[in-house]
């Protein structure tokens, strides 16, 4: 029996992904889907690899470390190569993300303050052309 396939337009629908996104991702090597004719189907190892691609964008991961990371599942290691390759990887991309959500925080703080004074002197401004 063979594996069961999707089409372009199923993968679209079960994973919110445009079919421009999907061709995309065929160029940059990260999906090798069959060709039949003009007809693209998606095997059970697109469908794995496209997951791991949607939550590696989702996390901020560039498609070369992506790319990489899913090249790692064929050393025959039982994955640990690339298990270890993308904790490292993850590792970082989760300090980042704190160093930008912490100075995020603090433009907010900043930008909040701002605000408050700008109240303040737009309220001082109109009670001056009330009293006029």
């Amino acid at each position: 029996m063979t594996e069961p396939t999707m089409t372009i337009r199923e993968m679209c629908d079960a994973y919110d992904v445009t079919p421009r996104t999907l061709r995309f991702y065929e160029a940059k090597e990260l999906l090798f889907p069959i060709r039949e004719g003009q007809k693209r189907l998606f095997t059970k190892r697109d469908r794995a690899r496209l997951k791991l691609i949607l939550r590696g964008k989702r996390f901020g991961f560039s498609l070369e470390e992506i790319r990489q990371l899913l090249d790692l599942y064929d050393m025959g290691d039982q994955q640990a190569t690339q298990l270890h390759r993308t904790y490292e990887i993850a590792q970082q991309r989760l300090k980042d993300m704190i160093e930008q959500r912490d100075e995020l925080n603090e433009a907010i703080a900043d930008l909040t303050e701002q605000l408050k004074w700008g109240e303040q002197v737009l309220a001082s401004i109109d009670q001056d052309k009330a009293a006029e």
